[in-house]
Formats: C-alpha cells, structure tokens, sequence
C-alpha cells in the first residue's frame, strides 16, 4: 500500500513538472497583432490584443473593421510551444484560429474556420519599437491638426471651435480653439457647451431604437398603429407611413421648416397640424430632409413610453454614458458655467445674436453638449452600441440605424464624397474610398458635424459658435485626410469658391428689380390691411399699421412690409435677411381683402391664410349691443337678433329658421349657411346701434332698429 502512495505521488509530481514546463516554453505572445483573414476575392483586416495573466493564461479580443465589429472577446486560447489557437465567443458558425507562431515570436500564420470554411489567416506582431514611431507619427498628425484647425477657425470668422478625436476607441484629441464669448475673451474648452442642432436627431433614432430592443415598437409597422390620430395631406402616406419613412426623410413632405420655426406651438399641436401640409412628392419616391417629420418621432417615442423625449434620452442615453452636462435646452445651457455664445456673420461682420428655443422641435435638434461628452457618444456608435460591458442597443438596432436608406441627390461639386444615402439620423457615404457615417447640425448661432469612419475606428466631433458656418465639415475632411495619410485636399480653398459664387448670385439677385412693376399703388387704405390671417396648418399671421407702413408678425417675427408693386409687399428684416419674402394681397367679392399668401415653402403654391374676424367679437359684452327687433321700411315683416351661448349672435325673420350670425368684420356678419349674405349695423354718434343693413344678392336693405 505505501508503495502505491509513493509511486502515485512521483506521479502527481511529473506531472506538474511537465505542467510547469509547458508554461515556461509556451511563448509570450501578448500584445498588439495585426493581419488579415484571405477571404475568396478579399483580405479581411483584423487586429487582435492578447494580454498575459500572473498565472501564465492569456486572454484576447478582435476588432474586425470591415465587419464593424470591435472588441469581441477571444476564448479557449491555448499556445503550446509554436502552437497557436484560439476561438471568437458566441459568434454563429464557430470562427476558429489554428495556427504556428514563427521562431522569432514576430509572426503566426494558419487557417481560419468558420461554418465549415477555411482560410488562411496571418498576423504581425506590433513591437514596442513600432508602437512609439506611431505614437510619434500620431503626436505629429494632432500638432499639425492643431495648426490647420487654428488657422481655418480665422480664415471663416469663427469665434470659437471644439474639435474632438476618437481613435481605436482611445479619446486622441478634446481641445477647444478660439473664444465661446467674444465680448469678455471667454476660451472654448472641452467641457464648453454648443447647441449640436440636428445632429439631435441620431440621439431620436437611439431612442426609437431602445423601444424595439424592448419590443415596445417595430421599425417597420404603420405610426397609425401607435398613434391612431395620425393624418398626413395624403391619405396613402397616413396609412403606410412606418417608423422607418419617419426617420429616412421620404414623407413626400418639403420642409416646411417656416410652420414650427419660433412657434408657440407644442409637439401635440404640429402633429396635428401635419393633415394641413402640402406634400410636393410622391411618398417614399424621393429623399427631402424634414424635421417636421423627427419631430412626429419624438412625439411618437413620448406616447410609446409614456414619458417626454427629453427625459428619455436623459435616462437611458445621456446616464449611461455620463454626459451630465449635456442637456435640452439653450435656456439650460446658459445656466452652466462654461457655455458658448451664438454668433451670426451680417454683411462680412460677425455679431452676438439671441439664443434661439426650439424646444418643441427638440427631436430634430434641440441637444446641447460638448466634444468630452460628444466623445462618449461616438464611442457607443464606434463599439456597435456597447458602454463597458452593457450593451445599451443591440448590434441589430445599430447596424439598422446606419444602414442606408435612401439615396441621396450627388453633388458634382466634391467627386471624392461617393455613394451618399440617408439612413435613420445619420447619413452614409464613402470619402475617399472610406466607408464614412456623418451627420451635421445647423441652428442659430451654432454649426456642428458629427463623423465616424468605422472600418478605420475614427470618430470626429466638430463644434462651432457661428450661424450656418462650412467649417465643421472641411475640419472634419481635414482630420480624415491627416490621419488616414492621404493627400491633403485644399478643402477651405475649394468650399469658399462655392460660398462666393452663391453669395455673389444672392447679391445679384438682392439688387435685381425687373419683376418689380413700377409705378402703381395698394387698391386700399393701409388699413385695410390690418388684421389676423390664419392658415389651418401654418398659424396665425398678424398685418398692424406702424406709422406709415405695414407691419407683418408671424410666429413672434416682425418684419417691415414695403409696398413692391399692386397688393404685394416684401417683408423685410434681420431674421429674414437673404430671403425674397413677398405678401400678396387678395380680395373677395365683396372687394375686401381677406387672404394674403406667402411663399414659405418654396416648392409648393404659396401659403394662403385668411382673414380671421376679431376676438372681440366672440365677445358676449361686444355682441349684446346688436341684441333687438329691426323692421324694414315699408315692410311688416320684423326680424330679432339674440344670442346662443354666450358667444354667437343669432337673426331670426319671421316664418324662416333661425340662422347664425358668423362674425366677419367689426360690426359685419355673414349668415351660416347662405353665400353672399351679410349683415352690417350701424351706429349713431353716441355709440349706439340705430341700423341693421342686409347685403343679399339681390339688393341691399336697410332694416331700422326699433326702440
């Protein structure tokens, strides 16, 4: 029995000799590898990280570029002597590394499977020597970055830039440039605050993302199913119009942008109101960027969950990712310590503007932020929807939102931009022969461009503090070219040409006057004018005489009406500026004016709003005082004014119906119901009402009010 024991421990002991051997002949293959998988017609680019444990075990992970996948880990790895292999955890099909390390440690080469599949796969290992002349190379890449960013900032009138960089999910740049305050030389940090404008609307389709990982919503099914009230101009685009359609601009609907600009209106009222709009598409036809339409998202997003769009985003994207300072509003942002200032170039003059609230078209672009947590939310697209360990949107949910959906109209102007398509809040294209995922934003006072290269691990976030600013886009082209090693492209050259040309083209067109017909005058009093004129979807538009001239108010902006020619006016003023805004005037049969149109989406017939009578005269106070008999001369017949409800003044004649009096104009009637009637009272010098006159179509009768 003892020997036994004795001979099972030598045997216990050789194998742990041969164990320890193993570990120390198995090679050291931590580090940075990089190759590719020769695929039939393709290499496929691959990175893998091996790192080493205390006790001789190695974990790893891959990034496969091409494929968009990064960081997935790498299991059962096992080395013996040259032998190498290791598996990718819980991909389909198995994917399997087999392969032989070189004597030098530099190199492994072998086959890869997968699905039944082989191919061969080979790898080089990044020495320290080659990572610190690319650490090098990099650190004189961001030096001249620095330069050219500076520099251009100048060259456009930008009074200050944020630029941030993402490489190799490793934050390589966050640097401000120039001042977010002008007046009290305030610098740009990488904690400044910029509103991001439309660059909101990739934060939307995360959102939306979120409820269909939840099962709470389909990308493709009717928005009628979630929201029964929805009602497009179309009835085809009501019933059919998906989640999708909302969020890949092809409503068939231009972009009506003047209805919700600087509206009073709440979400709940635009969605309302979208029965009202135009289209100038057929539905799912063409690509029309639209906000109105992410708006509706939003909007839609809020009934689905049951809380608003802002705190939404709030808790399940800005949380996870630690953007605490970014938030929904400008008036928001101004309380923080470090915010930047909207700016505006007037006449080659750059000056301070008013913050401007957007707050219930916040889906399409209210967001506020800076590049440090601009970054984090690159970083998630970057790693396919992944924080840390969590993954917050699925890999399917991401790959669906940068998926492309629409083409969109190629400019001839920049050959290098390829193949571009609108996806759901970001667009896709391909600079330079690099497949790119980018989106900009544009509201007042501030211009931002978001862009990812995702086979290269490269993001890039670019803030401004000026109105409708290029440079976002050229710093954006910039970095690509310095850090992709391509020949720089005079981008700022090329861009401001384009910028002069349509200048000079707006110039010309500011000063030419040949529609103009001269020498005629208004077909009435000034007065005349004056009013409130609705449109069903558009709002109200108020026309008030200011001294000498009109005066037009449409959703809290005024401009100047100068007399151009007949009944048209143009409107003039700062917010207006660039625009040839022209009023048209028309009048009814009876020879008053009661509409007036106004070209404020382009692409469809002009807006028309009509005349709308006074409040007052919904007033009970107001139309009490019309309340009598009235007899017309002549004639036994009587009639009786009185009132149902308290706000509508009702005519009753005898042997007929009683008929409602709809209030026309102060003092005017027309009858519910009968074309052509109007009733009109009068007064007597003390105020009182002494006459009734009946316009009908076949005369006018004078009916006196009796005592």
């Amino acid at each position: 029995m003892k020997s036994m024991q004795t001979l099972r421990r030598i045997m216990i002991a050789a194998l742990l000799l041969a164990a320890c051997a193993y570990t120390q002949n198995a090679p050291d293959m931590s580090g940075v590898w990089e190759g590719t998988i020769t695929l039939p017609g393709m290499p496929l680019g691959i990175t893998i990280e091996f790192t080493k444990a205390d006790d001789g075990t190695f974990a790893g992970k891959i990034d496969i570029p091409l494929q968009n996948a990064k960081g997935l880990p790498l299991v059962n790895i096992a080395v013996k002597e040259a032998a190498v292999s290791f598996d990718i955890a819980d991909i389909p099909g198995e994917p399997k590394f087999t392969g032989t390390m070189a004597d030098d440690g530099k190199t492994i080469a072998g086959d890869f499977t997968q699905g039944g599949g082989k191919f061969p796969f080979s790898l080089k290992r990044q020495d320290a020597a080659q990572a610190a002349a690319a650490e090098g190379a990099l650190k004189d890449k961001l030096d001249r970055l620095r330069v050219v960013v500076d520099s251009l900032r100048k060259v456009w009138k930008v009074p200050g830039t944020a630029l941030g960089i993402i490489k190799d999910d490793k934050v390589i740049l966050s640097e401000g440039f120039g001042q977010r305050g002008v007046k009290d030389n305030l610098p740009v940090t990488p904690q400044t605050l910029f509103a991001i404008g439309s660059c909101t609307k990739a934060f939307t389709t995360a959102a939306l993302g979120i409820l269909v990982d939840e099962g709470k919503l389909e990308w493709d099914k009717p928005v009628k199913q979630y929201l029964p009230t929805f009602k497009m101009y179309d009835d085809f685009a009501t019933q059919r119009m998906t989640v999708t359609d909302l969020l890949s601009h092809r409503s068939g609907l231009p972009r009506h942008d003047f209805m919700w600009y600087n509206s009073a209106f709440s979400r709940k009222d635009i969605f309302n109101r979208l029965q009202y709009l135009e289209p100038n598409k057929d539905f799912r036809t063409d690509w029309q960027y639209q906000n109105i339409m992410y708006m509706t998202a939003g909007y839609l997003l809020e009934q689905v969950s049951g809380g608003t769009w802002e705190s939404f985003v709030q808790s399940r994207i800005f949380e996870p990712l630690g953007m605490r300072a970014s938030n929904f509003s400008v008036d928001e942002s101004q309380k923080a310590s470090d915010f930047a200032f909207p700016y505006r170039e007037v006449k080659d003059t750059v000056k301070l503007i008013p913050f401007r609230s957007i707050t219930a078209a916040g889906p399409a672009g209210s967001i506020n932020s800076s590049v440090n947590e601009m970054m984090e939310w690159v970083r998630l697209h970057l790693n396919n929807g992944k924080v840390g360990d969590k993954q917050l949107l699925s890999v399917a949910a991401m790959t669906n939102i940068h998926s492309p959906r629409m083409v969109m109209p190629q400019s001839s102007l920049n050959k290098e931009v390829l193949n571009s398509s609108y996806a759901l809040g970001w667009m896709s294209e391909v600079y330079r022969g690099h497949q790119v995922v980018e989106h900009g934003g544009n509201i007042d006072g501030f211009s931002a461009q978001v862009t990812m290269l995702p086979q290269d691990n490269i993001g890039i976030v670019v803030l401004t503090n000026l109105d409708g600013t290029p440079l976002p886009g050229i710093i954006s082209n910039c970095v690509a070219d310095i850090l992709l090693g391509l020949e720089p492209i005079d981008w700022s050259g090329r861009i401001k040409t384009q910028v002069d040309v349509a200048k000079a083209g707006q110039e010309k067109g500011e000063k030419d006057v040949s529609d103009r017909k001269p020498n005629t005058k208004p077909s009435h009093a000034l007065m005349d004018y004056v009013g409130e004129y609705e449109n069903p979807g558009y709002g109200v538009l108020i026309v008030k005489l200011d001294s000498k001239s009109l005066e037009m108010t449409y959703n809290n902006i005024t401009a100047q009406l100068e007399h151009w020619h007949y009944d048209v006016f143009r409107a003039h003023g700062e917010e207006l500026e660039g625009l040839k805004l022209y009023a048209n005037f028309m009048t009814n049969n009876a020879g008053d004016i009661d509409r007036v149109s106004l070209p404020l989406e382009p692409s469809v017939k002009e807006i028309s709003f009509a005349r709308i009578p006074p409040s007052f005269m919904r007033d009970p106070k107001y139309l009490k005082q019309f309340l009598g008999e009235y007899k017309v001369e002549g004639e036994t017949q009587t009639c009786t004014t009185g009132l149902k409800g308290d706000s509508t003044l009702t005519l009753y004649v005898a042997g007929q119906a009683v008929y409602e009096l709809e209030p026309y104009k102060d003092r005017e009637f027309t009858i519910k119901g009968l074309t052509g009637f109007r009733v009109a009272f009068t007064l007597d010098k003390s105020g009182s009402v002494t006459e009734a006159i009946f316009y009908q179509p076949n005369g006018i009768f004078t009916a006196t009010k009796q005592k």
